[in-house]
């Protein structure tokens, strides 16, 4: 299955009967096929199926995976309410307090993004109890008054992956990922919500249904 690690090359050579010669050359031409992942000092891995994200002001990530016969679901790892950084005090406009969300989002049970968002308390009250009820950012956001919000901007950049998003990505520490930053607003231009989500390089392409902004986790 997606993301199951393959038995070791004396395994397989001892279980078809073959010699591992055999074996090398039929896991490096499924490699280079793209159907397995090799993983140094991991092992063999089958290759997750990508997860086409649309690039649109309005696409929701769950409503984009349900359409494609993919299962959403999302993991809260953390919230909190604090005191914003200076840069995110910026993008809010000057918000005195948010309430920080730190998510893990997958397709059909595989992780492929991990998310940092904040959103101003100050002016969405109550955000913070909404975001610990409902796995859905977009159902939060609509339960303290924002019926509608688009993206206002994303900024995408490739990174490596640290220790911490390794583990919860299933990847290793140095492989690539997609980092977006990003600004949803609600229909009056007022900033709810300054994300950054590191999506796992292999597993999401990138589609452009027309419009400016990268879907949220939501």
């Amino acid at each position: 299955m997606t993301g199951d690690k393959l038995p070791t090359e004396a395994q397989l050579a001892e279980r078809f009967g073959v010699n591992r010669h055999t074996i090398r050359h039929s896991l490096s031409y499924l490699i280079n096929e793209g159907l397995l992942r090799s993983r140094r000092g991991s092992g063999v891995f089958v290759t997750a199926r990508p997860t086409d994200y649309p690039l649109g002001e309005r696409v929701r990530f769950h409503e984009s995976l349900l359409a494609l016969g993919r299962t959403p679901a999302k993991r809260l790892l953390s919230i909190e309410v604090r005191a914003p950084s200076s840069g995110e005090a910026a993008v809010l406009d000057g918000t005195e307090i948010v309430c920080a969300l730190h998510g893990l989002s997958f397709a059909d049970g595989q992780p492929i993004a991990i998310s940092h968002s904040v959103f101003p308390l100050d002016r969405l009250p109550g955000i913070d109890t909404e975001l610990r009820a409902h796995a859905s950012v977009t159902v939060a956001l609509k339960n303290v008054g924002v019926k509608d919000y688009t993206r206002a901007s994303t900024r995408i950049t490739a990174v490596l992956a640290d220790a911490a998003k390794a583990l919860h990505l299933h990847v290793q520490e140095g492989d690539p990922l997609l980092r977006a930053t990003s600004v949803n607003v609600d229909p009056e231009g007022s900033p709810v919500e300054y994300g950054r989500t590191w999506f796992a390089g292999d597993r999401v392409t990138l589609t452009n249904t027309g419009g400016s902004g990268l879907p949220g986790i939501a």
